[in-house]
């Protein structure tokens, strides 16, 4: 891009080089079609490359994320709330509603979350039967279709989660507080309530606009300690403060009866054909004065969070039902497109000739490959990891739609749960596809207002709603590469277990199984006599030859997808980049 020399700063023209560590923002004003280059003018300076705030607002304005403080005239929309004054329920909305106060209902959530949207609830009815409830916060109560709140949050349609911050979709006032499922408070929510055997099958559901009070703030690692550990009896300097008529005890049992139908909800989603190919996600610990990352580790899903998981799901798939009934034209749906044929095609090739078929012929019978492949020792933990990896490449991304854009059902199946109908429903804090469902929901039940948007402005927000979540997918991304980069520097050189998940001709790709992070390893970069690539049809490999030096004779190595290596990750001079090397083999390759 050509920028006037009249937009830089001062001293630029003979002191270039104090700015080439300067990032800025940049606008394109014209780019004629005769020419290979635009012209632009500079907007700002965002500060120093290489720092964490700066790198991060860069990306923010790149992937088009609106980070700004909410609008006077968009907060004006909101109840007055004042410490003196604070918000509460009006007694005619309780009176409208299905008063669950009372009840033992309660949140499992992250230890750091603030937004709580979901809350559960677990009574025994006797019989082996139970009385499940997931209650989700009703944020359609307090953004209203078509006030400046609600275009600002249409518009931001998601929550963005970096590693340390979030920029949430609704003002905090909401999202934190009135929102926010927190314990000891009255609470407008949605609920699907059902009737359920200890096995997970549904007699009975009810849905509608309810009121609840949690009891607890649960973490996943409390709710984890009580799964793991049945029998125990629980402290109160263990479990977080419990309120109202409930007791320790209480939910020490809710969490285990939860967990025992979860178990089997999810047994026989698998038995019905479901997939989970999980994508490792980086959690980093920081260090308290200088707030860079000190440690790093992959976020490992347990039983915990199985259990909402499953009940989330369940009520996902149930509001979909609901809404598809009451309005075929108009529902808000979310579906999974099949893989790519051609390039799953290659990956069962690939798999193949590496000796670990697997057969793609519909998800369940991938999931049931493989599922043959775990097992304890980390060689097969890490092919694992790669299969997961070769397999997830082909796929498509989940979308949003109107119903009444696509006529034909069978399009509205989602491919990895291996379902007919599927939506969001759990989480309107921080997606705006759920708001727009909760609305639709109300208005099939009856307990709310018509919902003014027809099937065309439906589907115009269900296409924003995914280039939004596009967008926010592609920033935490970049977030958490920006704070591995940054633990690299603080950290590193490290030297992790890594295996090799794609071979080209002057290159390969390795997983660094302990982070679950893909670094590309360049031949030209290791001290190499020479190297030799052997497409061998869809099979590739290469060839090392690694020079000989003072205390090692020249080694011959060969990469293949699947070889287990040492990689050497690195810091680079060029600020937040790091790269990888791997170590020289010890003993020499028989040809």
């Amino acid at each position: 891009m050509r920028v006037p020399l009249s937009d830089c700063p001062d001293g630029f023209s003979v002191r270039p080089s104090d700015f080439a560590a300067v990032l800025f923002v940049a606008r394109l004003t014209d780019w004629p079609c005769d020419s290979g280059l635009a012209t632009g003018s500079l907007h700002r300076s965002l500060g120093e490359a290489g720092e964490i705030e700066p790198e991060t607002e860069g990306f923010l304005i790149e992937n088009g994320v609106d980070y700004a403080e909410f609008s006077n005239e968009a907060l004006a929309c909101l109840p007055n709330v004042t410490p003196e004054s604070p918000w509460k329920i009006p007694a005619e909305e309780i009176r409208k509603r299905r008063d669950l106060r009372q009840q033992c209902i309660f949140t499992i959530d992250p230890a750091t979350a603030r937004d709580l949207d979901d809350a559960l609830s677990c009574i025994p009815l006797g019989g082996g039967n139970y009385e499940v409830g997931v209650h989700i916060a009703d944020v359609s109560y307090f953004l209203t279709e078509g006030t400046v709140l609600d275009e600002v949050a249409s518009e931001r349609a998601t929550s963005v989660y970096l590693v340390q911050k979030v920029i949430p979709m609704l003002p905090r006032l909401l999202c934190e507080q009135l929102c926010s499922l927190n314990p000891a408070e009255d609470r407008l929510t949605f609920s699907v309530i059902w009737t359920v055997t200890e096995e997970g099958k549904i007699l009975d559901e009810w849905m509608g606009r309810s009121v609840i009070r949690s009891c607890v703030k649960m973490t996943y690692q409390h709710a984890q300690g009580i799964i793991e550990d049945p029998t125990k009896e629980w402290t109160a300097e263990e479990i977080p403060p419990v309120t109202g008529n409930h007791s320790i005890p209480d939910i020490v049992q809710c969490v285990l009866n939860l967990n025992k139908i979860a178990v089997n909800l999810r047994r026989q989603r698998f038995d019905d054909g479901a997939l989970r190919l999980d994508q490792p996600k980086l959690a980093f610990t920081m260090d308290f004065n200088s707030g860079l990352p000190n440690g790093c580790s992959v976020y490992v899903q347990k039983d915990s969070n199985r259990l909402v998981e499953e009940f989330m799901l369940l009520a996902n798939m149930a509001v979909a039902h609901r809404t598809y009934r009451a309005a075929k034209e108009k529902a808000m749906l979310r579906r999974h497109p099949p893989p790519k044929a051609k390039m799953f095609d290659d990956v069962v090739d690939l798999c193949k000739r590496m000796g670990m078929p697997i057969n793609a012929a519909t998800a369940g019978d991938l999931q049931t490959s493989l599922n043959l492949y775990h097992a304890a020792d980390e060689h097969s933990k890490g092919r694992c990891q790669v299969l997961v990896h070769l397999c997830a490449k082909p796929m498509q991304m989940a979308k949003y739609f109107c119903s009444g854009y696509i006529d034909d059902e069978f399009q509205y199946k989602h491919y990895a749960l291996n379902v007919p109908f599927y939506t969001h429903f759990t989480s309107p804090i921080r997606r705006y596809a759920d708001v727009v469902v909760h609305r639709l929901l109300a208005e099939a039940l009856e307990c709310g207002p018509t919902v003014v948007a027809d099937k065309s402005r439906i589907e115009l927000q269900a296409q924003h709603c995914n280039d939004k979540k596009t967008a926010a997918k592609r920033v935490q991304d970049l977030s958490g590469e920006l704070f591995f980069a940054v633990f690299i520097k603080e950290c590193g050189p490290l030297e992790e277990e890594g295996m090799v998940l794609a071979v080209l001709d002057q290159s390969f790709d390795v997983l660094v199984l302990k982070f679950g992070v893909i670094k590309r390893v360049y031949c030209n970069a290791l001290p190499l006599k020479e190297h030799q690539f052997h497409k061998n049809h869809n099979n590739p490999s290469l060839t090392l030859v690694w020079k000989t030096d003072d205390r090692n004779p020249e080694i011959k190595q060969t990469i293949k997808i699947f070889t287990l290596l040492n990689v050497i990750l690195k810091a680079d001079e060029q600020p937040l980049k790091y790269s990888a090397t791997i170590k020289r083999p010890e003993e020499l390759e028989e040809d």
